[in-house]
């Protein structure tokens, strides 16, 4: 058995999932606070600059510095193709002939008769953000992104990796205690959300990717099987970016570990549902844990609303607290008092905020600032 990590990750059947889907850099906004989108809905697009590339014309023709402009045969602005002329110059009456080629297409942004360098602009690169889940758009930050919520299962992974996805939820293993082997993975799995029990083998996650599978839950990994399949070391800082092909959740850590019968048995009750998930993980300052979100229907969906209204009514100054995101992780306190206005966190999005003092602070210190979502109520 491999080292279990520290618990207090959310399982939870049902609450209120929101999530902010930001650009980075300013662009456009496609959708309007009130809609309902899909998981593969583009909310937003911008475009991001593309690469800059020098071209040395007057070291490639053999002129002088301040003749560089002179030689051109093309001028700022001007777009230009892979191995296109840019510049060309003559001797010997014209017998010999030399030129200057764009390494890529792209647009002439600057000619320097001080370096003789000329600059090519890439093409932008074509940017979109999507919904990520299924919901409605609660609000819109003009050129920059939407907020999203739905109510929905939420379970937190100690580990991922892999990016955001989707797919449909598929059982492959009968309990909490099974590995999940490559001879369990068919090609029918393909776009399926595979899950599995106490460990995944390297041999599996190979064929889950070969068969088109989308993402694999399990409690655990062989640290050495991690690392073959990536084929580097990864660092636990920041995951979420690598291109495998595939996104891997560890519900419980590193080595043979039982997933927790609470997560099995809360993720076999959604077999055959369409779930969202990512393999991010972040461990150092502002916490972040690889996620699986249902979105849930019907009754479920009247009932969740039902609940965070009570929830939300509950929270007044003096309610009792517990903190369930870093940098306050754990902590325990009361609500001093609710601001009515949106106000902007660390990630960069507005929220409703709670000012409350936590029972590890000096008695003369100033209560500190908390999103909201970022609280449960503890019942006294």
């Amino acid at each position: 058995m491999g080292e279990a990590y520290t618990p207090g990750l959310k399982v939870k059947k049902s609450l209120i999932v929101r999530r902010t889907r930001k650009l980075p850099i300013k662009g456009e906004i496609l959708v309007n606070a009130g809609d309902n989108v899909h998981s593969d809905t583009t909310v937003a697009r911008t475009h991001v600059p593309g690469d800059l590339q020098i071209v040395r014309v007057a070291q490639i023709l053999g002129i002088e510095l301040e003749d560089t402009e002179k030689y051109m045969v093309h001028k700022t602005g001007d777009h230009v193709k892979e191995n296109e002329v840019i510049a060309k110059s003559t001797s010997f009456f014209g017998l010999f002939k030399t030129f200057a080629r764009s390494p890529v297409e792209g647009t002439i942004e600057h000619i320097s008769n001080v370096t003789g360098q000329v600059i090519i602009r890439e093409p932008p690169i074509p940017v979109e953000v999507k919904a990520y889940i299924p919901g409605t758009v609660v609000n819109v930050f003009p050129e920059e992104g939407v907020t999203i919520e739905t109510p929905a299962a939420f379970i937190q992974g100690i580990f991922g990796i892999g990016g955001e996805t989707e797919g449909e939820l598929l059982m492959v293993a009968d309990s909490p205690e099974d590995a999940l082997t490559a001879d369990l993975i068919k090609p029918d799995y393909k776009g399926k959300i595979l899950i599995g029990g106490s460990l995944v083998t390297g041999d599996a996650l190979r064929k889950a990717v070969e068969m088109g599978v989308q993402g694999v839950i399990v409690g655990g990994i062989d640290d050495k099987d991690l690392v073959n399949f990536l084929g580097y070391e990864i660092g636990v800082a920041i995951t979420g970016h690598e291109d495998v092909g595939i996104t891997l959740i560890l519900t419980e850590g590193f080595g043979k570990m039982h997933m927790s019968r609470r997560t099995f048995a809360l993720l076999k009750s959604f077999e055959g549902k369409q779930a969202s998930i990512s393999g991010a993980t972040q461990i150092r300052a502002g916490v972040i844990r690889p996620e699986i979100i249902i979105p849930l229907e019907g009754k479920e969906v009247r009932r969740v609303r039902e609940e965070e209204e009570i929830l939300s009514k509950g929270l007044e100054p003096g309610t009792r607290i517990r903190v369930i995101r870093e940098p306050h992780f754990g902590a325990l306190g009361r609500v001093v008092s609710l601001p009515v206005e949106l106000q902007r966190v660390e990630t960069e999005s507005y929220v409703r905020v709670l000012e409350a003092k936590l029972e590890k602070q000096p008695p003369d210190a100033k209560p500190v600032v908390i999103p909201r979502a970022n609280v449960e109520i503890i019942e006294e």
